[in-house]
């Protein structure tokens, strides 16, 4: 395969990332473009010289196949995700899709099941994992005493998307953003055996500080434990407008602390040295670029959030949900 010809699903905010990355490589085509906004769906097509461009994913499956297409892109709302999935597996096309992949848990569970039984190729939106401070991060862990605590937070404002003012639309900030981080613990240490979460409201006035349909959680907390005896408490806030803290995490050790600055540095600290490492790399690049390896050789062990995998983050982002409604742990 000389070229890897895409379709991308949605043109916006998240899309132009990707964009940027398939521009920076010659052993790719954009051959069609599908967008619900006139204007976003036009000036990638413009970005690419591409001619074929549909309103919706719909429209777009109604004229392009594989033998017009050999993957599809997905960026699109938490709430949009109506057959996207599933038509790309009919068509046996591979896909990445962003984060959180949908909202409807059973859903994704099933799109994992086909996918899993066609044997076709995935990639979710989970840039982290391919960060180079992650990859220290997972070198240094084996190299201490096991164990120890983690502190996680996400803290900002609302983001200015329509599906964050209902948690209906967007799954908690936990589920639609700090989802990151929550893959991020699971990357370093494996599956958790529990989590407690609990979650307030009242800062954000809805009709004042948002619309009058905001019912979204402020913020939360929630406690998760994994084996050999770590436990990471993840905060989320987004009610935080002008001000915000360093987000990303901190894990204390027996004998180092490791301070990984979200997407931006890592400092680690010993009694006798501090070390302050800048990224280096375009980790959302680095992911397409898996994933078009992935497509041209039919090799997938680049890609480091198959949809499998994903879909454990956004199982445990609900069973966090789960513990706030309920005031009880969840057990694994």
């Amino acid at each position: 395969m000389e070229k890897v010809r895409l379709g991308l699903i949605g043109c916006g905010g998240r899309a132009e990332s990707h964009m940027h990355s398939f521009q920076h490589m010659e052993d790719i085509e954009v051959v069609a473009v599908a967008d619900p906004v006139e204007e976003r769906r036009l000036a990638a097509a413009k970005r690419f010289g591409c001619s074929h461009i549909y309103q919706d994913h719909r429209e777009l499956y109604a004229h392009e196949d594989k033998s017009s297409l050999d993957a599809v892109i997905i960026c699109i709302e938490p709430t949009a995700h109506d057959g996207v999935e599933e038509t790309a597996i009919d068509r046996g096309l591979p896909f990445i899709v962003e984060k959180p992949m949908t909202i409807d848990l059973a859903q994704a569970e099933e799109i994992a099941r086909r996918v899993e039984a066609k044997e076709l190729i995935t990639s979710v939106g989970f840039q982290d994992r391919y960060l180079d401070l992650m990859d220290i991060i997972k070198a240094e862990l084996p190299k201490h005493k096991a164990g120890g605590l983690v502190y996680g937070a996400w803290i900002g404002g609302i983001p200015g998307v329509w599906w964050w003012q209902k948690k209906s639309t967007c799954g908690g900030q936990l589920v639609e953003q700090n989802i990151h981080l929550l893959d991020g613990l699971r990357y370093l240490y494996g599956e958790p055996l529990s989590v407690y979460a609990t979650c307030s409201r009242g800062i954000v006035k809805p009709g004042v500080d948002a619309s009058l349909e905001y019912d979204t959680d402020d913020h939360s907390t929630a406690v998760i434990r994994f084996a050999n005896n770590v436990t990471a408490t993840l905060v989320s806030g987004c009610y935080s407008r002008n001000v915000r803290p360093n987000c990303g995490l901190v894990i204390t050790l027996d004998d180092m602390v490791i301070d990984y600055r979200l997407r931006n540095n890592l400092i680690l600290r010993t009694a006798s040295e501090t070390r302050d490492i800048n990224r280096q790399v375009d980790q959302t690049f680095l992911l397409d670029r898996a994933f078009i390896d992935a497509v041209k050789t039919r090799d997938p062990s680049g890609i480091r959030s198959p949809y499998s995998d994903a879909l454990k983050s956004l199982k445990l982002g609900f069973a966090a949900n789960q513990s706030m409604e309920s005031g009880q742990a969840v057990y694994f």
